[in-house]
């Protein structure tokens, strides 16, 4: 089945020149970087091409790779002992019937593990399969420094940098299956036996009112002890300048995000940024 068409942008992009007098914030995060999507370049890297964790942020690379091995958005997909994991809030329960659609939104939007481990079954690859896939994508991004154990971001073995994320966010939100959740605060819907599921998204951005003339638009997620706080999060400005923002190892669960956004804010005063 061939693939979406990604563009692919390489992590080792220039910096660009920054105003005279530029000021950055200070971040608590271990790692960040800022990309430029209109420029292509980096605006901001601290740490940036250093190897650690990235948690549930694996699940936008799980994304990609399903979209390749979609079975349909109304097939039907059954929740079994399979897909039982752990950790994280879980929104579908054992007999579960859900569209395949629900099961992808649950997986982004609510950061799911269960409904993350179901889209992989239900790609019809093995799980082992869909990780080699996974890191096959990985490297026709030209992503050197990320590779995947599980395709969920349980495994400490799941790494990149905040600059390879940066590239694999921008590839997955060129997706406009992923790009149209990921921006969805909430989401409701009804098993085919007709369970109410209400989801919430983990990206608290999209709960906020826009600040510094930027406005989020869809991010993810990723928390383990080993990686921290994490969030890779696009954003836009009034102009309609498009930037992404990681940052992997916050100090806490709210700091990546106003860490993130403030990044963007000082990024735009900082750089004459082209459409």
């Amino acid at each position: 089945m061939a693939g979406p068409d990604i563009p692919v942008l390489s992590y080792s992009a220039p910096i660009m020149s920054v105003r005279e007098g530029a000021v950055y914030p200070e971040v608590s995060a271990n790692k960040a970087a800022v990309l430029s999507l209109s420029d292509r370049v980096f605006l901001f890297k601290k740490d940036a091409d250093k190897q650690q964790p990235i948690a549930s942020i694996t699940k936008l690379m799980t994304a990609l790779v399903f979209l390749e091995h979609n079975p349909g958005w109304e097939t039907v997909y059954t929740v079994s002992e399979v897909d039982k994991i752990e950790g994280g809030h879980l929104n579908l329960f054992l007999g579960d019937k859900v569209k395949i659609s629900d099961l992808f939104k649950t997986s982004l939007i609510a950061s799911d593990n269960g409904a993350t481990i179901g889209l992989v079954h239900a790609s019809g690859l093995s799980e082992k399969e869909f990780v080699a896939e996974m890191n096959r994508k990985a490297e026709l991004l030209g992503l050197k420094k990320t590779s995947f154990s599980d395709p969920i971001g349980l495994s400490d073995n799941n790494v990149s940098t905040a600059s390879e994320v940066a590239v694999m966010a921008r590839a997955a939100l060129s997706q406009p299956e992923i790009r149209e959740v990921v921006v969805m605060p909430n989401y409701s819907y009804s098993t085919i036996q007709g369970r109410e599921k209400v989801i919430e998204s983990t990206d608290y951005l999209l709960f906020t009112e826009d600040a510094g003339g930027i406005m989020a638009a869809g991010g993810k997620t990723g928390y383990t002890d080993s990686a921290g706080y994490c969030f890779v999060g696009k954003f836009k400005n009034e102009k309609g300048a498009e930037l992404i923002s990681v940052v992997l190892g916050s100090d806490g669960k709210n700091s990546r995000f106003k860490e993130s956004r403030d990044l963007v804010i000082s990024a735009i005063k900082n750089y004459e940024i082209s459409r």
